[in-house]
This record gives structure tokens, sequence and C-alpha cells, in this order.
């Protein structure tokens, strides 16, 4: 390489270097997007809707607004404020819920105003058109009067009115079910000389990712969308990560649904969802604020032309509240909500999943104990697959009967493999033997496994639900310890956090390593050593790699392993091959020797 060529890479190298350090000390300001500015639109098309987290009265939007008259809600299962500030669902608790089983904790709380910590709330507004501007119809800062009504309750409907003294009067109707569900119903009175336009709209505001945040991946926790049946699931990250729209003045989705659908945020087990009158098209957007942190979903619906001397009304709803399958279910096939109940985040195995929980919360209903329903359930399951099960289980009764058989050809084949799979194969073809067929029940067992976890870690049914004793929440690990000797010991548990909780597991887990290893004890120990030490340590192995799941998953698989145990027993003896169950528990504890040794006398030339 010459000198010049040396001197261009040399420059080129600099030159990035000193752009580089230029723009990491003088980045270039970014763009502010005034969120109360009236953007460039038509008489028919209307302006995009403020962000919820707008200033108000020139405070940051961070700031905790000034303080305004607030409606009651006093419901069967909701209780709280509505700020006449906007008319925002800003204060919800949910009367039926608990934080934790402490009998003095409090409720859980749903929405909470601007200026608390992670800031939650939902608002309703009407965006302008044509001649409009935003002080011209209600928004995010717009102060109402109560007209009627003092408490908001299923009997009790309230009624909201602001007037903008240029001729155009609004009314806001709040009514609310004995559940979850709010109706918010919304006129404009046109008292001027020309028509206006004008389109309603809703918004749910997050301020920040929820402290709570558990970011499991087998629990979708963020905003969720349906449009024309068609759901989607965005996490908190991935609303951070998405494009910049220009319109919206932030990054943005923006979807288009043509009669059905809903939008809002869920987690776990709580939700709050937008859900605009249904049979009609509306736009779904979901937003995210950078500068004021603020995540958002939006449903705005078509625009309103209302001449002079008419009034015109739109009508929509609000659900905020508990993801129970049998008020989901209810809002989707008796109030019209199409795909409602996917609210609940079933997984891949859905198929599996929705039956599974469908039966056992029928179960639950006739017993009325959780835990002995999922033990009902276990029942059920292995009944459906009994006819699968016998069939594998004769298979590798019929298995042990050609052992002999087996050996004789492995001493005839010698090291030829091929030989050998050969004559193995043709002698199952004779014996009309299928050596996968043992593969059957875990095959089977394995997504429906998978299943039943899903229900027991999202269905809300499963929360807090007691068992006996100690078991007072089957979605939760066994709290019982051996680091106490399971409370005996005058010492509480290991932080549930810590490697302790990892080593000292509770009852349940013991008595499933136990039950594993006894199912295990139906077949003599395998003679190769390699192979016996991996069934040796298996069960207790799956004893601590399930010591931290959910009791009733825990509860389900004891049971399951029970069912089995029974039914191979039963099954090799009707074939003459009752299993030596003391025999081969007494066998295991006899001392063997070590793979090595065992392998150096497979070695040729070693004297047996």
């Amino acid at each position: 390489m010459d000198d010049q060529n040396k001197n261009l890479i040399l420059a080129t190298v600099l030159s990035f270097l000193v752009i580089l350090v230029w723009f990491v000390l003088f980045p270039p300001a970014e763009t502010v997007v005034d969120p109360n500015a009236t953007a460039q639109v038509t008489a028919t098309e209307a302006v995009t809707p403020p962000a919820a987290g707008a200033a108000v009265g020139g405070v940051a939007p961070a700031a905790k607004p000034a303080e305004a008259a607030r409606l009651k809600v006093d419901t069967p299962r909701l209780e709280g404020t509505i700020s006449m500030l906007g008319g925002r669902f800003d204060d919800l608790s949910l009367k039926t819920y608990r934080q934790t089983l402490a009998p003095d904790s409090p409720t859980v709380r749903l929405l909470s105003p601007v200026g608390e910590p992670s800031a939650y709330y939902a608002l309703y507004g009407w965006s302008p058109a044509g001649s409009l501007g935003y002080d011209d119809v209600p928004g995010a800062n717009t102060t109402w009067t109560q007209i009627a009504g003092t408490t908001l309750t299923p009997d009790t409907p309230v009624t909201l009115q602001w007037n903008n003294g240029k001729g155009l009067v609004f009314t806001r109707t709040l009514s609310v079910d004995d559940r979850y569900m709010f109706r918010i119903e919304q006129q404009v009175e046109n008292n001027t000389a020309e028509a206006i336009n004008l389109a309603p709209y809703g918004i749910v505001a997050r301020h920040g990712v929820p402290k709570d945040l558990q970011s499991f991946y087998l629990s979708h926790e963020g905003v969720v969308v349906s449009t024309d049946d068609v759901l989607e699931e965005l996490k908190y990250k991935d609303v951070a990560k998405l494009p910049l729209v220009e319109r919206e003045g932030a990054l943005a989705e923006v979807r288009q649904a043509s009669k059905d659908g809903w939008a809002g945020f869920t987690s776990k087990y709580w939700m709050t969802a937008l859900v605009p009158e249904q049979g009609k098209p509306f736009t779904s957007v979901t937003k995210y604020v950078a500068g004021a942190d603020i995540y958002q979903t939006e449903t705005r619906e078509a625009l309103i032309t209302v001449q002079p001397g008419q009034t015109v009304g739109t009508s929509t709803q609000l659900f905020a509240g508990a993801k129970e399958w049998e008020t989901l279910r209810a809002y989707q096939n008796e109030g019209g909500i199409s795909g409602f109940i996917e609210a609940i985040d079933w997984g891949w195995f859905f198929f599996f999943t929705k039956p599974i929980f469908a039966v056992l919360h029928w179960l639950n209903a006739q017993i009325g104990n959780m835990g002995l329903s999922i033990i009902a359930l276990t029942f059920l399951l292995k009944a459906l697959v009994l006819p699968l099960a016998y069939k594998s289980y004769v298979s590798m009764a019929r298995m042990k009967e050609l052992q002999p058989e087996m050996e004789v050809l492995k001493e005839k084949a010698g090291e030829d493999k091929q030989k050998l799979q050969q004559e193995m194969m043709k002698l199952y073809k004779e014996k009309k033997v299928n050596p996968a067929a043992g593969c059957l029940p875990i095959v089977i067992q394995i997504p429906i496994f998978f299943s039943l976890y899903k229900v027991i870690f999202v269905t809300l049914e499963l929360r807090q639900a007691p068992f006996f004793g100690w078991l007072t929440d089957l979605s939760a690990r066994d709290t019982s310890t051996l680091y106490n000797l399971f409370g005996l010991l005058p010492w509480g548990a290991p932080d549930p956090a810590s490697i302790l909780a990892t080593v000292f597991i509770g009852i349940l887990p013991i008595l499933l390593g136990v039950s594993m290893w006894l199912q295990q004890k139906l077949n003599p120990t395998p003679a190769d050593p390699t192979q016996a030490m991996i069934f040796a340590w298996m069960p207790w192995v799956f004893m601590f790699m399930l010591g931290n799941f959910a009791s009733g998953l825990v509860v389900y698989w004891i049971t399951n392993n029970l069912i089995t145990f029974t039914q191979q027993f039963m099954i090799m003896r009707s074939h003459g091959h009752t299993p030596d169950l003391f025999g081969n528990i007494k066998s295991s504890f006899k001392r063997k020797p070590t793979i090595a040794a065992a392998n150096t006398d497979k070695k040729p030339g070693k004297k047996k």
C-alpha cells in the first residue's frame, strides 16, 4: 500500500471520528410536536387527538393536575372516583380482589390519576374538523359539570355537561353494570348557524412501564388490540420501538377496523379496554409519546356532521376490571363484543387450553374446591387417553417378553449394527409389537401438561384459590419448606427469590419425586450402568425443577403419576407380568459398580 492510499484511509477514519464526537457532544435538537397544535385538515377529516399527557394549565405532563371535583363510583365489584377534569376514569379499585392473602391486604387498584406513580387512566373527547379547534370541543383538560345524579351505581347513572360558550353544548351520560363495564353516551347540541364536523375518541394511557410488570413469557402484558377478529398483542418494549408516524406526532401503529373490535392494556389478571360501538368502523391507534414516557391506545370513530339546531349522539363502552372467564364470555356472547374472551392469553395450545379450563371451571362449580377439581380433571384426562395408554403398556409388556430373543440377536449380530437393526425390526413385525408405542403417553402428556400449566398460570380463577391446610394459593409455589422442617422449627421460610428456596423445597415437590420414583420401580433397573444412573437421578431432578412451579400444577403431576402407576401395574399384571415392586426397590439400594469399572469389564480380553 502506497503512502497516498494510507493517507486517504487515515483521513477517512479521522473524519469519521470527528463527526462521531461532534454528534455525541452536540446532538441535534429533537423535534417537539405540540400535542394541541391543529393539523392541516379538510372539512371531512378530524384532527388527531392530543396526547393524554398534554400539559394541564401549563403544568408538565408528569405533574399532578389541578384538583377538580370527583364523581363517586360504587358497584358490587368496583369502587373509586371519576375526575371532572376531562371526565377521567382515573381512580378505580376492585372490591373483590386483594393484593395478597393477608387479612388486612388492600384491594387491587386498577387505575390511578396523573401525579401518582405509574398513572393509568381512560378518558373521552372529541376531535375537531373544519372550522372547529381544540378549544371548541371537550378534551383531556375540560372541566365538566355534574347536572344529574350523585353517585354512579348500576341503578343510578350520572349526567355531565360542558358548554363551549360558542353555541355548542356537550352532554355525557355515564352508566355502569354490576360487573366491570361502563357505558359512555355522548351528545352534541349545535346551536350555531352553521354545520359542524367532529369525531369522538377514547384514550387509555399509562405513564411509564407498570412497576409490577412480571415479564414472564407465559403471560402477555402490554397492549392488546382486536380489529375485525384479528388479535394483536404488543409488549411495552415493542410499543417503544414502533415507527414514527408524522401525523400522530409519536411512535405509533394505526389499524383500521370495518365493524368490530376493542383496544386497551392488559396484565396477567386485569385489563382496561376501550370498546367502541360494535358493527361500525373505527380506527385503532397504539402510540408511545417518548418525551412524556406515555403508552397510549386510542379508538377513533367516524366523523359526525351536526346541522344547525340538531343534536347528535354516540355511545361507547369502557371495560375496567378483572379478566374473569365467565364475565368476558358474557360480554362476548350476550354483549356482542367480538373476540372478547381472547383477552385471556390462552397460548399456542389454545385448542387444548380453552376446553381444559372450561371443564376445570365446571368441576370447580360442582365441587367447590379448585385443588379437588384439578384432581378430578386429571382423572378425566387419563380416562380420555386410556385407550392409547393401554396399547402403550401392552406393547411395553410384550417388549419385555421379547428381551431373551433380543439378547440372542445381539450375540449373533456382534458388531454389525445394521444387521441387528434389521433382525430386530423383523422380530417386531412377527410378534406384532410397536416399539414406539411406549412413547405415546409421553407425547400426549406434553401438550396437556403445558396447557394445564398455562391455565393455572394465567387464569384468574386459580389466583389465591385454596386447596387445604397450608396450600392457600394454587397459582403459587408450595410455601412449605425443608428449611424449617415444614414449620416445625421456629424460623421462617427463605426468600422465594433466593437460591435457598430452590434447594429447600416443599412437601408437594417431594411427593412428586417419590411418585415418579415409585413409577420407575415397576420395571427392573436397566443393566447398562449409564442408563441406570440417568433413571435413578431423573425423579429427584424433576423434584427440584418443579419445586418452584405453581402448586396446582404439582398436584396435577402427582395425581397423574399415581394414576399411571396404577394403570401400568394392572395392565402388566393382566398380561402375566406382575411387577416385582419391592424387589426392584430393594435392588436399587444395592451397591453397583461405577460406570468406569463397568466399561472396563466390557473391554476385550478382560477376565470375568
